[in-house]
């Protein structure tokens, strides 16, 4: 009789070939409990008593997960975010901080902000204080620049020691929020 056949039996749900239930054969606990023991007993002695090969073909049985080693692999490997990769045109902005001496240094300013396309701090007190002339032509320069190209201009400080500006590109946003 097989492990089936006795679970019916046991409910009570096995019938005559007339389709009657037969008679005195109720739910019967006790021996369905006994009989799963038994089977679990009997599983488990075959078990012991002889190894089992695994049944799953090899494609189906999980793979050991290996942990790389993190002096091996300095690379952090993002397997969810493969597809989602973002790279600036620009991987990152040099801010230059000069004081300008000469019109060259005006010059080199200039060439950052509209070709390097990077922001720069500009300390004008020497100029203003050694040259007055080139500390004009450097105000001018700077106006072109935010004519022409849209930089963005903003004084940071104006002591007596200092006169900062911040000079950046069209695409660098620069915020006064003071």
């Amino acid at each position: 009789m097989s492990f089936t056949d006795t679970l019916k039996r046991s409910l009570g749900f096995e019938e005559t070939g007339s389709g009657e239930k037969r008679e005195g054969e109720g739910l019967n606990l006790s021996k369905f409990i006994d009989d799963v023991k038994r089977g679990v007993e009997n599983s488990i002695n075959r078990n012991t008593a002889k190894p089992q090969s695994n049944p799953q073909p090899e494609q189906y049985r999980p793979k050991p997960r290996t942990v790389p080693n993190p002096q091996a692999n300095p690379t952090p490997v993002y397997d969810d975010f493969d597809d989602y990769v973002i790279i600036p045109e620009q991987p990152f902005y040099e801010i230059v901080l000069i004081r300008p001496k000469t019109i060259d240094d005006v010059n080199y300013v200039v060439d950052q902000v509209i070709e390097e396309k990077n922001p720069v701090i500009v300390d004008l007190s020497f100029l203003q204080k050694e040259s007055p002339a080139n500390f004009k032509l450097a105000g001018d320069k700077i106006k072109q620049m935010r004519a022409r190209y849209d930089a963005q201009a903003l004084l940071l400080a104006r002591t007596e020691e200092k006169n900062l500006i911040i000079i950046s590109p069209k695409k660098v946003n620069v915020v006064n929020k003071g």
